[in-house]
């Protein structure tokens, strides 16, 4: 039988909806009201989201802390403190699970360092729900995460992919997709893929089915 959730001095990882508040599991719901304390990467944001998920209002709740790419080194010692003082203290990102393309990955390296309890309450992932939904082959694939900003760097990187033989998951931020589509097309060839939006919205949107599809539609709606 488990124990009591949340215990003291152990850091949880816990996903949150990437889009849809119902996908919040009963049990991450459950931790997140009870910790000491929330690391997240926009308070406000964060905030907000557990607000509508009726877990904290202004005056109560567990206390929220920032920590992100700019102030994680700071972060960390202070939140490994905590965990030595016996806190119960969960992460989460903006959306989905802590510690994929953001500061979590670092926390967790420094608390299995320091002799700490990690458990990772299981949630939505961006990355397995784009995937398994997009009809490309899913049983070998290859995260990327977000490519360099700048086009030289990032061509040199997809020149580095070309010969990935498994599936290509990356991130990209909305203003950048079609320079994105239009280095993949050039670097890589006209390859089946699933450009995903809006994931678990009622808005969800899959484009493809090949790269010169894909960059035709979104400049149209450019």
């Amino acid at each position: 039988m488990q124990g009591a959730e949340p215990a003291a001095g152990v850091l949880y990882l816990v996903g949150t909806p990437i889009g849809n508040v119902g996908d919040l599991s009963p049990r991450a719901r459950h931790v997140l009201a009870h910790v000491d304390r929330i690391a997240c990467e926009d308070t406000r944001r964060s905030g907000l989201l557990l607000h509508n998920l009726g877990l904290r209002s202004r005056e109560q709740g567990p206390r929220l802390l920032s920590f992100h790419e700019h102030n994680q080194a700071a972060r960390i010692p202070e939140l490994l403190q905590a965990l030595a003082a016996g806190e119960a203290i969960a992460v989460i990102s903006d959306a989905g699970l802590p510690g994929i393309s953001d500061p979590g990955e670092a926390l967790v390296a420094a608390a299995r360092a320091d002799g700490r309890t990690v458990i990772c309450i299981p949630g939505p992932s961006a990355v397995t729900t784009a995937l398994v939904s997009s009809g490309l082959p899913t049983g070998r694939f290859c995260f990327e995460g977000f490519l360099p900003p700048k086009a030289n760097q990032r061509r040199a990187r997809l020149q580095e992919l070309a010969g990935e033989p498994r599936t290509l998951v990356l991130f990209e931020a909305p203003h950048r997709l079609l320079a994105l589509l239009d280095d993949l097309l050039s670097e890589l060839g006209d390859r089946h893929v699933a450009v995903t939006r809006e994931l678990t919205k009622r808005h969800e949107q899959q484009v493809g089915p090949t790269l010169a599809a894909a960059l035709a539609h979104f400049r149209s709606q450019a």
